[in-house]
């Protein structure tokens, strides 16, 4: 390829609001364009790591038996609300529009139109296809997968494609006849992503994740450690426990036994903190029970609900722990929470800064307890009057609970819930995910298949997938320096950047060409840089986009025996002879 002829060209500077390096370098370097908030133009560069990457993937998923198919963009309406999953991500799911401005497609072949919505996940979609297509025991097991664009309103979409909107995804499911094969099947995906991941030079940590949707299967995520990273995971310095924070549980020391003590009400003016009425008190934090009162949201145009979340004073309310613990107890499926306000506080007869699960109408409130917190005695907690607390709260005797959970947050230092070791936390960047569906969705889509007796089983699913501009755009973030991008030789755009410095006879650029078609011959087409440009500009550039191998030819370099070579990692360089080039460029090819 010609840079003369190529479809993007290199920026001086990134523009403004590109806040990481691999996001900076990718405009710089011409790899991509912002076209909108979260939404990026993939450039001719992009695109072709983009298909080296994906073909990485297919082999890897050839392996393990996954066979590439094309499920549609987008679902009826009507299709998502037979799952009831629909709550869970309907909100980032976006409106297609078809004709006069309706999210209505036209009717075609004499099929009625119905409205239309983009595909986030496509769970449902292939449980509905196994419906149709899986009826034997003996069609199982069955791997298929397939690389799609994906779409996602998130509200936070920073750090280029780091976390984009649209953006594109691996996603394979494996349907199996009972667990031992899910089982099979997850341990298969596990390896072939790790694969995928270390034949693009990537290192990452596997931890433990949350599934969402469903509340028992097991779910684990690949994790890119950096600085940068959206997401907090938590790592013993003991053992190989690891999770990401969403999910991460902590080993909670049991309370010393206390014979339970009469309530007593005290004045505690003012203090609407933990910090305060422990300081006021003269108490510890631990011997204090906070309330935390959210507005559950059950999708955009779906009911709210008051919830009442009581933990220890010295603890952190997890949010996605309180989700899966109102989804596993069947209250609700909550998409996302808000703080409630005071007015919605007062309605369930609670006293914001003073609140009491003693005396609330719990008609009104949904009361989730930490499970620490339900055994652990005479504790003081509000006494729904402004200025007033209570001594000597006890669950049991005192108040029920709608759900007992652990909802904790795990914080950096907190005891290993595996061996007691302290946990720290380190920021990364998730780029896959391999998740135990079981048969949530299947049952609900009415999959099933005969067994050997004839009787009706659910297929058992699992779920993965890779990010696979996200897993691009964390390369770059992993292999760059000061001067731009470090592709590894599996993913780089070009297997080599070719350069010509301009002679005063033409007779460098005459050799360059001839050097040019003798490549494209052999199946080694470069990156040739062939613009009238000075070598400073040429070699800048040459970084900048970070293709692994530069050989540049010019007046200097012809007249010491040949064309120069220069790895993009090392400073050195070499002259290789004419008629050895090529051959030397086989043996580099394997070079990172």
């Amino acid at each position: 390829m010609r840079m003369s002829k190529l479809f993007s060209t290199t920026l001086r500077m990134a523009p403004s609001g590109a806040e990481i390096a691999s996001h900076q370098l990718l405009l710089r370097a011409g790899f991509i364009r912002q076209f909108g908030a979260g939404v990026y133009t993939y450039l001719p560069l992009t695109q072709r790591v983009l298909n080296r990457i994906e073909s990485i993937m297919r082999e890897e998923m050839a392996r393990i038996g996954g066979q590439e198919l094309k499920l549609p963009v987008a679902r009826p309406v009507a299709f998502r609300q037979t799952i009831d999953r629909l709550n869970l991500v309907d909100e980032e799911m976006p409106q297609l529009k078809g004709q006069v401005g309706s999210n209505t497609a036209p009717a075609t072949h004499g099929v009625p139109s119905v409205p239309l919505k983009a595909n986030e996940t496509w769970e449902e979609v292939l449980a509905d296809l196994a419906r149709h297509e899986i009826k034997s025991y003996r069609q199982l097991p069955q791997v298929v997968y397939h690389l799609q664009t994906k779409f996602r309103s998130n509200p936070r979409a920073r750090a280029g494609l780091i976390q984009a909107r649209e953006f594109s995804m691996l996603n394979s499911y494996s349907l199996d006849s009972d667990i031992e094969g899910l089982n099979h099947q997850y341990r298969a995906h596990s390896e072939a992503f790790l694969n995928i991941f270390n034949r693009c030079g990537l290192p990452v940590r596997v931890v433990r994740s949350d599934l969402g949707s469903s509340c028992d299967p097991e779910a684990h995520e690949f994790v890119y450690l950096t600085l940068v990273g959206e997401d907090t995971l938590l790592f013993c310095t003991k053992c190989d426990y690891a999770a990401n924070r969403k999910v991460a549980t902590v080993s909670k020391p049991e309370p010393p036994y206390e014979d339970p003590l009469p309530l007593e009400k005290v004045a505690t003016p003012g203090a609407t903190t933990i910090a305060g009425l422990a300081a006021y008190l003269d108490v510890s934090p631990k011997k204090t029970a906070k309330a935390v009162f959210l507005m559950g949201e059950m999708g955009d145009d779906g009911p709210s609900q008051l919830v009442f979340a009581l933990l220890r004073g010295d603890m952190i309310l997890n949010e996605t722990k309180l989700a899966n613990a109102l989804k596993k107890s069947g209250l609700a499926d909550v998409t996302h929470f808000r703080p409630a306000t005071d007015d919605e506080i007062a309605a369930a007869g609670a006293n914001p800064g003073y609140a009491s699960p003693l005396g609330i109408d719990r008609g009104k409130v949904w009361l989730v307890v930490d499970d620490l917190l339900s055994h652990s005695p005479n504790l003081v907690g509000g006494a729904n009057e402004t200025g007033y607390h209570l001594r000597n709260i006890n669950f049991g005797r005192d108040y029920q609970a709608d759900v007992v959970a652990d909802i904790v947050l795990a914080e950096d230092g907190a005891p290993c819930p595996c061996c007691g070791g302290n946990m720290k936390t380190q920021q990364g960047i998730v780029v896959g995910n391999v998740n135990k569906l079981g048969s949530y969705f299947s049952d609900a889509a009415g999959a099933a298949y005969l067994d050997e007796e004839g009787q009706p089983r659910s297929i058992i699913m699992g779920s993965y997938g890779i990010d696979v501009s996200k897993l691009m755009a964390t390369i770059a973030e992993e292999f760059h320096d000061d001067q731009g991008l470090i592709w590894p030789a599996a993913i780089t755009p070009y297997p080599l950047h070719l350069v010509v410095l301009a002679s005063r006879d033409g007779s460098t650029e005459k050799t360059a060409e001839t050097f040019y078609e003798a490549l494209i011959k052999s199946g080694l087409e470069p990156l040739y840089d062939d613009r009238e440009e000075r070598a400073g500009v040429k070699f800048n550039d040459a970084d900048l986009i970070g293709i692994p191998l530069r050989i540049t030819i010019s007046t200097r370099s012809l007249k010491f025996g040949g064309f120069e070579f220069k790895r993009r990692t090392q400073d050195e360089h070499w002259i290789v002879p004419p008629e050895k080039a090529i051959e030397t460029i086989m043996g580099e090819m394997d070079l990172r």
